[in-house]
């Protein structure tokens, strides 16, 4: 690998060297980005419980201790059942509306995440009895006398993307639905008045309440649509007639009224009194999230590791591809061409979402998230790269094409030793203006579940129900980031000039 970056610029060994190894440290790093919290032992089935990690009590993660662990009611149910049927349990984390095609595509043996077995998800997956029965409720700043259905007539109501609130609130007559994917962002909405009020279950909602005092809440009266909180199977799945007696057995023993009290009875909001004065908050409550700061800090690693490997062998795809658009030999050109266009015509994000979810199916592989990214944005980031590289070789001198075949250069030695180096010194401030978008766009893989600076700042918001700060933690990050690595394409830009 030395060497072959070494031909492409011969001058700069050092560079190649120190290329090589940040790629060599990325890829043994690669161990340590896995996010799935594990307890299975060497001896024994393991079961993968695939869950959303952003709602808690349910389920949420304890940022400020190191072992970074999923903890929750929800958690504490699938830890008991696995335990008592004789399994080991993997969990991991995605986005909710993701939790769905996860067990469709096998990707998980079950999933738990304050789901209800609606008739709609019914069609697509199997549920378990009901383990726990909650309210939905009314979210609104102070004071809104927002307290049934028919007061939302004519108002922007937050929901969050797949949930049984968001397809009971479709049924309202006159309401205007905002569909979002965490129920941070709906509570961000809410308070820049964006939105006029959300829908949420109440055990979710008393966090929110107690964090945030300009807003309240008040129980929507019972409906049918209130299903309760069921365990989810893929279709056919023979887990469920194990996991149903157990969950009686739950039931009946007192074990799930004890898990209610350890993580609901703690009740930091029971009533809503509208007529509380709103205390004031400062703008900005870092001192909340000082103690996740280094949780999120060690997201760095993971976007650095997958900007790194994608930005290499995305260049390296890049320069396949605008060869071949360059070649005399037809059908390596229809490909070429056919290839980029329909790279650049689909979005990035269906793109990811069908290689990790669709890989599993057609072949049966379980692909890690972290990999589905990287070679996501390598065959992206490829179709962009060859037009760039293909424009920095026809930048060349077609002189010197000729000289070089006219001596009896071979072509690949050519382009290998003399076009390409030229080019890449044409096209390098475009090269790091992609390597850029890449660091900035692998954000995108949070939504498969990698825990990037991105996810983990919204993993502490969830834990803490305060976003805005996280969030900007985040982007000073990733701008700090991006700072580094404009600077490192300035500096290789000057090597390479003094080297010509």
């Amino acid at each position: 690998m030395v060497q072959i970056i070494a031909k492409i610029f011969p001058k700069n060994r050092v560079i190649a060297l120190l290329f090589v190894a940040m790629l060599t440290i990325t890829l043994i790093c690669g161990n340590f980005s896995r996010d799935s919290v594990a307890t299975q032992s060497q001896t024994g089935k393991s079961l993968i419980m695939v869950t959303s990690a952003d709602y808690p009590p349910y389920e949420f993660r304890k940022t400020a201790s190191s072992n970074n662990e999923i903890i929750g009611f929800d958690i504490d149910i699938a830890k008991y059942i696995t335990q008592k049927l004789g399994y080991q349990l993997e969990i991991r984390d995605t986005d909710f509306s993701g939790i769905i095609p996860a067990l469709q595509s096998r990707r998980a043996d079950f999933a738990m995440s304050g789901m209800s077995p609606t008739t709609e998800r019914k069609k697509s997956i199997d549920f378990s009895d009901i383990y726990y029965e909650s309210k939905n409720t009314i979210v609104a700043k102070k004071p809104s006398n927002l307290k049934t259905p028919e007061d939302l007539a004519g108002k922007k109501v937050g929901v969050q993307l797949g949930t049984i609130q968001a397809n009971t609130a479709k049924k309202w007559p006159n309401v205007q639905v905002i569909s979002l994917n965490k129920t941070g962002d709906i509570i961000q909405e809410l308070k820049s008045g964006r939105i006029d009020a959300a829908i949420m279950e109440d055990t979710v909602a008393k966090g929110f309440i107690a964090n945030n005092s300009d807003l309240e809440f008040n129980l929507i009266p019972s409906n049918s649509e209130e299903l309760g909180s069921a365990i989810a199977f893929p279709k056919g799945s023979p887990l469920l007639k194990q996991f149903n007696p157990v969950l009686e057995e739950m039931k009946k023993g007192g074990k799930i009224e004890e898990l209610v009290n350890k993580w609901f009875s703690d009740s930091l909001v029971t009533t809503t009194d509208t007529k509380q004065p709103v205390s004031k908050q400062s703008p900005l409550s870092f001192a909340k999230i000082a103690p996740s700061i280094p949780f999120i800090l060690a997201g760095i690693l993971v976007t650095l590791q997958f900007t790194l490997i994608s930005t290499f062998f995305g260049f390296i795809w890049g320069i396949i591809l605008a060869l071949c658009k360059i070649s005399p030999i037809k059908p390596l050109l229809y490909f070429a061409n056919g290839y980029t266009s329909i790279f650049r015509g689909t979005p990035l994000l269906l793109q990811i979402a069908l290689i990790y979810y669709a890989t599993p199916q057609l072949t049966g592989y379980d692909i890690p998230a972290l990999l589905a990214g990287v070679i996501t944005f390598t065959l992206n980031s490829g179709a962009y790269v060859s037009e760039t590289i293909r424009g920095g070789i026809l930048a060349v001198d077609k002189g010197q094409m000729e000289a070089s075949l006219s001596l009896g250069i071979a072509y690949l030695p050519m382009m290998k030793d003399i076009i390409l180096p030229q080019a890449v010194k044409n096209i390098l401030p475009a090269l790091v203006n992609e390597s850029i978008g890449l660091l900035k766009d692998s954000s995108l893989v949070s939504t498969i579940g990698v825990v990037d600076v991105l996810r983990r700042a919204q993993i502490v918001g969830a834990e803490k129900y305060i976003y805005f700060e996280p969030l900007l933690l985040a982007g000073m990050i990733y701008y700090l980031m991006v700072m580094g690595l404009t600077w490192v394409g300035s500096q290789l830009e000057v090597r390479l000039h003094r080297s010509s």
